[in-house]
């Protein structure tokens, strides 16, 4: 997973346990972005810092796929993709629009962050295939877990195609000059 890919799984789910507390319903990705910017005020989302990310896909289905490809699938989500990443304390202050995810062909359905709990639902389309993302989980300012649901309809490659998997991730210390 790249650093964006990090920031975007970070992002989503934390922010201070009694802090920002946000609920939005038919909002763009960067209407949802501004509410969490606004309702983290000056410390931000999460902190600053380093942060490990691990990353499994429980289960993927691909209805069509070859059976050799199904096979490869299966070893590969078999893994636990694990990253790190140090975020400063720019980034955590001002995430910009689409660090939670989506872009602008997405809308989510809900986004609710309160009370040390996330649940998100958000719809993408583009070029006459809809993907459907489904959050669940808890957070902290150090560490969370969550849930991700994945379902993609319609368009010549998707066909059906869903995924789950569960991303944990921690603030494990400060970042080190090489980290930076």
């Amino acid at each position: 997973m790249n650093r964006t890919a990090l920031l975007i799984a970070l992002a989503l789910p934390l922010a201070a346990c009694g802090g920002p507390s946000v609920s939005e319903e038919n909002a763009s990705v960067a209407e949802v972005t501004e509410k969490v910017r606004e309702a983290s005020g000056d410390e931000g989302l999460i902190r600053p810092g380093k942060w490990v990310s691990n990353v499994s896909v429980e289960q993927m289905e691909m209805p069509g796929m070859p059976p050799q490809a199904t096979e490869q699938m299966k070893r590969m989500i078999a893994q636990t993709h694990t990253s790190e990443a140090c975020l400063t304390p720019e980034e955590v202050k001002e995430p910009k629009a689409g660090f939670f995810g989506g872009n602008e062909n997405c809308r989510y359905d809900h986004f609710t962050m309160r009370g040390g709990k996330i649940d998100a639902k958000m719809r993408c389309e583009a070029q006459g295939a809809s993907q459907i993302m489904e959050m669940t989980g808890t957070y902290s300012p150090e560490a969370y877990e969550m849930r991700m649901k994945a379902t993609s309809e319609g368009g010549p490659a998707s066909q059906g195609m869903t995924m789950q998997m569960k991303v944990d991730a921690k603030r494990t210390g400060e970042c080190t000059a090489d980290a930076a």
